[in-house]
């Protein structure tokens, strides 16, 4: 189970320990990347597990997906039955020694297993207690049950996603992973606050996806709305985020200065282009963008996705293929960076993951746990964290732990 040592590197969030409630994605790649970066994750989940154990195949075996490991690096996970007394007795005796709470239930639950944040942060004023949650703790929908496609669906992009006739979801559970990403941030915030703080107090932190996604996905979207009753008369969203076909595939990529679409009508032999006064120049060339895309498109069309990137490249055009899983993970680029790293699991042999994407030069995130087993670390981190043997037996025969 233990990672090479060299793997244990102490990240920027050394010595922070995080007690995640989470499940599925909103939450746990939030937790999850505080793992990357040092903190000791403990991962607290019902007696039946965490969701996603049961979801996103390949199952390594009953109760380990694909799906588990990709969002559960770098945690311990506890068994706590959160319903009984003493499930919940040994939440507030573990809270003097947790920085950061965070969970993604609905509204309301916490308070129900009576730990809610007025609950711990009597005990605990320090304590960072993070909700993630579909629609936010009050308003007319903040009991309605949330998942990401719903959360497409509301914020406004699916018809430019397909067509207005045709609406087409991100393939990709987009709004959960920019909450957890949002959640991210207002944890590192608010323990920035807290230690500029003279009385070191905590604070309760809630990212409501529909804020969340709203944010990530929608500032191009609004420009049309900047400025009432002022709106773009040319053009939308798809006539620039779209796909170029070439002879023998597709290419995708974005012109906005003045050079680089200079060097693409060099790349299609078509300097002409280039000195259209309808095109020279940015302004003009996006107020005629529906007139230049023709041109473009027979021209692109004559060439071999190879030969047309790498004379972009050449001219520092930014172009990209279109490529599939298997050619990203292959790419060059993503074999230097090593963005993709496979790490030997003593339980299941080789793990591939997608690296910790923040190099901290002092302070290296690292993968040093595999995704936990259910329960794996119930004796340990109650061993830890000062429990006696016969405590830990007690409270496993009461079923308040497994």
């Amino acid at each position: 189970m233990t990672i090479p040592q060299e793997n244990c590197k102490r990240g920027p969030c050394d010595g922070l320990r995080i007690l995640d409630f989470t499940t599925m994605i909103s939450g746990p790649l939030c937790t999850q990347a505080l793992g990357d970066m040092g903190a000791d994750v403990i991962k607290v989940e019902p007696p039946a597990g965490d969701s996603a154990r049961y979801s996103g195949a390949p199952f390594r075996e009953p109760g380990f997906s694909g799906f588990l490991a990709q969002l559960n690096r770098n945690k311990r996970s506890i068994v706590v039955d959160l319903k009984s007394d003493g499930g919940r007795q040994l939440v507030l005796d573990l809270l003097p020694q947790i920085d950061v709470v965070v969970e993604n239930f609905r509204p309301g639950v916490m308070e129900k297993f009576d730990l809610g944040y007025s609950t711990l942060q009597a005990i605990h004023p320090g304590l960072i207690y993070v909700a993630v949650n579909g629609f936010g703790s009050d308003g007319p929908y903040a009991d309605l049950p949330a998942y990401d496609q719903v959360l497409q669906g509301l914020t406004g992009l699916m018809p430019e996603q397909g067509t207005p006739e045709a609406p087409a979801l991100v393939q990709g559970a987009i709004a959960d992973k920019s909450s957890a990403l949002t959640a991210l941030s207002g944890v590192l915030a608010a323990l920035l606050a807290r230690e500029r703080d003279a009385q070191h107090l905590g604070q309760r932190v809630e990212v409501a996806m529909i804020d969340a996604f709203a944010a990530f996905a929608l500032p191009e979207a609004m420009m049309d709305r900047a400025f009432p009753p002022l709106r773009n008369e040319f053009t939308r969203g798809a006539d620039f985020f779209r796909t170029w076909e070439t002879a023998d595939g597709h290419v995708v990529g974005l012109l906005i200065q003045d050079n680089q679409f200079s060097g693409l009508c060099r790349v299609i032999d078509r300097p002409d282009i280039a000195r259209d006064s309808r095109f020279a120049e940015m302004v003009k060339r996006f107020e005629n963008w529906l007139e230049l895309v023709p041109l473009l498109d027979a021209e692109v069309k004559k060439l071999s996705t190879h030969e047309f990137l790498r004379r972009a490249r050449a001219e520092g055009v930014p172009f990209a293929p279109v490529n599939d899983l298997d050619a990203f993970l292959e790419d060059p680029q993503v074999l230097h960076r090593k963005s993709i790293i496979e790490l030997e699991d003593p339980r299941f042999g080789p793990v591939k993951y997608l690296s910790p994407p923040v190099r901290f030069e002092r302070t290296p995130a690292s993968i040093s746990r595999h995704a936990p087993r259910l329960g794996e670390h119930t004796d340990e981190i109650l061993d830890e964290l000062g429990l006696s043997a016969t405590a830990i037996s007690a409270l496993r025969e009461t079923g308040a732990i497994r």
